[in-house]
């Protein structure tokens, strides 16, 4: 062990030499310093700006005063032109969409002539008693064709007859056209015929059974009043789980082949609805 003695008492100069003489050694006074929560309110507290006007003259105040106020100005100035420019970015989207939908228009004219936008509304040319009777089939085939209104259906109706097609042929067009158009509800006996790769139908859950494989979340029977068909609901489509007795409305179904038998596969362009659930007073 050392024989050095360690001092920590204030002394004065020529005591401390006297000891460092006779080989003690004495220990200054500590040096005292910041924390480092200390060093980060000082830094605060310098930065603010009060505490900088304070030991500002009148001049430098006034002067970082006007300063605050032109910044203020600048940052609206700012927003106002960026307000502006948003306007007239949603202004020239519009305008563009309205052009690109006149184009579309136009061309869709050299092959359907009712297409064209300056074309009249064809239950214009239709005599009171044509017009009557297209009125009477519309409201008739609303009531069979879901999703699609009466309106729509007069409109289909009445470019049939005005190019000289009668009325029965009419009719008969229209139900076929808009009875398979997409996103239209099919019975499941027609999901073979139509002829695309997507339906909708509606119906309920007959049957399910367990999955063949781990990606496949449902599997099981969906019937009608027309018939029934084979679904597979993929777990990649996130889609809602179905129960057996639910009667579950499929928009977007995929129509896929099996021994010669169409099916329907829920992906994640698919959508799953439950018309009976939350239906508290069944």
């Amino acid at each position: 062990m050392s024989g050095k003695k360690v001092i920590r008492d204030k002394r004065t100069v020529a005591q401390k030499r006297k000891d460092e003489k006779r080989g003690w050694v004495v220990d200054e006074t500590p040096e005292l310093r910041r924390s480092v929560e200390q060093e980060i309110q000082g830094k605060v507290d310098t930065n603010h700006p009060d505490s900088c006007r304070s030991s500002m003259t009148l001049a430098q105040e006034e002067e970082a005063m006007a300063r605050d106020i032109e910044i203020a100005r600048t940052r609206a100035r700012v927003g106002e032109q960026i307000e502006t420019r948003e306007a007239g970015s949603r202004q020239a989207v519009q305008e563009a969409r309205q052009q690109a939908r006149k184009r579309f228009d136009e061309r869709a004219a050299s092959v359907d002539r009712w297409q064209d936008p300056v074309k009249d509304d064809p239950r214009e040319l239709l005599s009171q008693s044509e017009l009557a009777t297209v009125n009477r089939q519309a409201a008739r085939l609303a009531k069979q064709l879901d999703g699609w209104t009466r309106a729509a259906i007069g409109r289909r109706l009445a470019e049939r007859v005005a190019d000289g097609r009668g009325m029965t042929d009419a009719v008969v067009d229209v139900y076929d056209e808009l009875d398979q158009a997409a996103g239209t509800v099919i019975p499941i006996a027609k999901v073979g015929e139509v002829n695309r790769g997507e339906v909708s139908v509606e119906g309920r859950v007959e049957q399910l059974w367990d999955p063949s494989s781990p990606k496949i979340q449902n599997v099981g029977l969906l019937e009608d009043e027309s018939g029934r068909t084979r679904v597979t609901i993929w777990k990649a489509s996130e889609a809602p789980w179905i129960e057996e007795g639910d009667k579950v409305r499929i928009h977007g179904a995929s129509v896929s082949w099996y021994e010669g038998r169409a099916s329907l596969a829920v992906t994640g362009w698919s959508s799953i609805h439950f018309p009976e659930r939350g239906r508290w007073w069944e």
